[in-house]
């Protein structure tokens, strides 16, 4: 497939003092960070750390309490994602009825930016039907049939909220392995948020790693590791660190 150009612009992700408070508390706050083009980002920590909440206000399904964020040069707007932007969350909003086949058409009907051959394509590769119903599938092929629906709007940023936990070992690396020859082959720069830091080895060149809403450790993992720490050392290594200064 040929790679898709996305024409000079700002950083997929630039946020500033960003906050975001609920009634409970902050769930993430002061937080700062770049995140560069063509890089496949690990976004770890543990239940509570922001996260998702992180996510939800790069795509603007959330607005900020404090600080601006802001999405390659535009601030988000709340009123649907960037044209550049997708995003999967681990529940896959599919519609069971729908063949793969009528699913990639909604894709089209609703992404102005849609190449119906490369989601056919994406789809091919999977070996899923495309006359199947969704409903159907097995877990790792809906999931195939969600990032065909992700990736088939060209984006330049992809978000992927847990979108394995619940496939079987060889399912989550049949997917990562596919999603990887794409962001690389694609230009796409991947948020991977995941509880499994074991898969994240070897796939993450940035590491974004957030503690009760703030972050701990941001940037390029040869960067963050010279002397050849494995991410998920890197990651436990730093938030126990974190969990002894808090009880100390």
């Amino acid at each position: 497939m040929n790679l898709r150009r996305h024409p000079d612009q700002a950083p997929p992700v630039i946020a500033e003092g960003l906050g975001k408070k609920y009634r409970r508390g902050w769930a993430l706050r002061e937080t700062s960070l770049v995140i560069p083009s063509n890089r496949v980002v690990a976004l770890v920590g543990p239940n509570g750390a922001g996260k998702s909440t992180l996510m939800g206000l790069i795509t603007g399904l959330l607005s900020p309490t404090t600080g601006r964020i802001s999405v390659f040069g535009d601030r988000p707007t709340g009123k649907g994602l960037h044209p550049a932007v997708s995003y999967l969350a681990q529940q896959k909003p599919l519609y069971p009825q729908f063949t793969v086949t009528e699913t990639l058409t909604f894709g089209a009907r609703t992404n102005p930016t849609w190449d119906q051959g490369y989601a056919e394509y994406l789809v091919g590769q999977a070996q899923v039907p495309m006359n199947a119903r969704v409903g159907t599938l097995s877990g790792g092929q809906r999931t195939r049939v969600a990032l065909a629906l992700a990736l088939g709007k060209r984006p330049g940023l992809l978000l992927l909220d847990e979108p394995l936990a619940d496939l079987d070992p060889l399912a989550r690396e049949a997917v990562l392995r596919a999603l990887m020859i794409e962001a690389r082959t694609q230009g796409i720069t991947v948020v991977l948020s995941s509880h499994v830091l074991a898969e994240l080895e070897g796939v993450c060149d940035h590491l974004v790693l957030l503690h009760g809403g703030r972050i701990l450790l941001a940037g390029d993992v040869d960067r963050l590791s010279p002397n050849g720490t494995p991410l998920g050392e890197l990651v436990l290594n730093r938030m126990r660190q974190a969990a002894l200064e808090e009880a100390a």
